[in-house]
């Protein structure tokens, strides 16, 4: 048998240059300890393009407010421009009308006259025709109730057989563009005769009373 020699115990080989403790196997670094800091820098930058996100989205929708709100003032101004073009051409028109009014109202005395006749007839009557295409349009007429807004009275008289006052005669007719009165009707007005309606109610109760004491109206 082989005795053992006490106090010496076998160490495996150790290279040459090396010392004992890099013999001995180091632990590996554990992935487990990075994970905790790359999750760290992940959050982080999702946070950033997040937040920048945002910050696009609260952009884009400060430019469409303003897009709309000039898409809105744009439409006003073409609404107003539109307007204001219409007004400005029915204003001319008007005033060539009304330029006009004193030879229409020599054509219709002419015509009154019999005076209107060959070659100053149809001249007359072609220039009625274009100032009806303009818009022009002749109101007043006899037998119709006293408008302060379109008649202008220039005779006034009392007659028996009106219950308000009435247009008996028109001396100058009216004349309307549009919703615009050009000229009111120059008119010769009548009203109901003073005390007329007063005799006709007397006379009314009256035949009334008669027929109360005769027992009522004579049946056929």
């Amino acid at each position: 048998m082989t005795e053992e020699t006490p106090g010496f115990e076998e160490k495996p080989d150790v290279p040459s240059g090396a010392t004992p403790d890099d013999a001995e196997p180091k632990d590996a670094p554990s992935a487990e300890g990075a994970s905790p800091a790359g999750d760290a820098s992940a959050a982080a930058q999702t946070a950033g393009l997040t937040a920048q996100l945002d910050q696009v989205r609260t952009a884009l929708g400060e430019r469409t407010a303003d897009l709309q709100r000039l898409q809105a003032e744009y439409q006003n101004y073409r609404r107003r421009v539109e307007r204001d073009r219409i007004a400005v051409k029915e204003l001319a028109i008007s005033s060539l009308l009304t330029e006009l009014l004193p030879v229409l109202d020599d054509i219709g005395r002419a015509r009154e006259h019999g005076e209107l006749v060959g070659g100053f007839k149809s001249v007359a009557e072609s220039l009625e025709t274009v100032a009806a295409k303009m818009g022009l349009q002749q109101f007043g007429k006899e037998g119709e109730p006293f408008d302060p807004m379109i008649h202008e009275a220039l005779m006034h008289s009392y007659a028996p057989d009106v219950t308000e006052t009435t247009c008996v005669a028109i001396l100058q007719p009216g004349y309307r563009f549009g919703e615009r009165t050009i000229r009111p009707a120059r008119v010769a007005v009548a009203e109901p005769q003073p005390g007329a309606q007063s005799v006709k109610s007397d006379d009314t109760t009256a035949e009334a009373a008669e027929d109360k004491e005769n027992g009522g109206p004579d049946e056929g």
